[in-house]
């Protein structure tokens, strides 16, 4: 693990892809024991995309009928109907998508650790580390929604104000100038802080941190690494991105046979794999670059045992 400090953009990248193709075979149990609550995505996005077609339908037959008769308040009550249990599907996607993230992350990133102690790795060791991180690990990952959302919310704040100091400029050419580098500037921050939170993740699976502890600790372990940590990220966004837009244009439109959706609902799972391994190898990299080494001990134990402080 000592060496790991001098791999690069491509040496992480080769890393999480020799791992991949080694241990297929826990990757592999691991993914096939939670993808399927992962197609239950299909249908929350089957159900949503049906209810805002009853909505829209119930809005314009709304628009064509007479206030206040009761045909009117008929189709009223179903849309403010369909409304609550498009909100209600909406929110219980939301907390599938987080058990599943929590799942996932918690196996992935203890497996992925476990790899560099040399010792065999089974399923059932390995689901074991569930119930013993997913608390620390939800707890970061709550604090970097509500960091992400505090950017945004300043993003959007400062787009407002520079809107109101173009207007006074009068200036189309310095207004749009401006607003390039604002743009490259936020998107730099976005993926600079998504590469602490990850990293945050991570650290809160394999260490007994969490929270904003883990947030600041990521901030100072990823010194040395940001460029390549930063590279990687927009690979992985890219990717995800690209993976989303073809699974959204297949489940929205119907585009495809089923085995088309199921293939990319399979490769965007892949795909999230493929991402947490590289978060993994890129949190070992960032310690052996600092000479952090980890305790292998600590994980060669029977029972789960978060890296202390003291094993540093």
């Amino acid at each position: 693990m000592e060496d790991m400090q001098y791999l690069g953009f491509f040496g992480i990248i080769k890393e999480s892809i020799k791992i991949i193709f080694t241990w297929r075979k826990i990757l592999s149990q691991i993914s096939l024991a939670l993808l399927s609550l992962s197609f239950i995505i299909s249908a929350f996005s089957e159900i949503s995309h049906f209810l805002m077609a009853k909505i829209h339908h119930d809005q314009r037959a709304l628009n064509h009928t007479k206030a206040d008769t009761l045909n009117f308040n008929k189709l009223s009550n179903l849309a403010t109907s369909d409304i609550i249990e498009l909100c209600l599907f909406t929110v219980a996607s939301y907390v599938r998508k987080l058990i599943v993230s929590l799942l996932y992350t918690s196996t992935v990133v203890y497996t992925i650790a476990c790899v560099y102690t040399s010792r065999s790795i089974t399923f059932k060791r390995v689901m074991s580390v569930v119930p013993k991180v997913w608390k620390r690990l939800m707890i970061t990952l709550l604090w970097s929604f509500l960091a992400l959302f505090i950017y945004i919310v300043n993003i959007v704040v400062t787009i407002l104000v520079c809107y109101l100091l173009f207007d006074l400029i009068h200036s189309p050419a310095i207004g749009l100038i401006l607003g390039f580098i604002l743009l490259i500037l936020f998107l730099f921050g976005l993926v600079y802080i998504s590469v602490i939170l990850d990293l945050a993740g991570v650290i809160s699976v394999l260490e007994d941190i969490y929270g904003l502890q883990a947030v600041f600790k990521s901030k100072n372990l990823i010194k040395g690494k940001t460029r390549i940590s930063i590279a990687i990220k927009l690979l992985l966004t890219i990717g995800s991105m690209a993976f989303g837009v073809v699974f959204d244009v297949f489940m929205a439109n119907g585009y495809g046979s089923g085995f088309l959706r199921l293939g990319d609902a399979v490769l965007c799972f892949l795909f999230l794999l493929f991402g947490l391994i590289t978060q993994t190898v890129i949190y070992l990299v960032c310690r052996s670059y600092h000479d952090e080494n980890i305790n292998k001990s600590a994980l060669l134990l029977a029972k789960y045992v978060p890296l202390q402080v003291k094993d540093v």
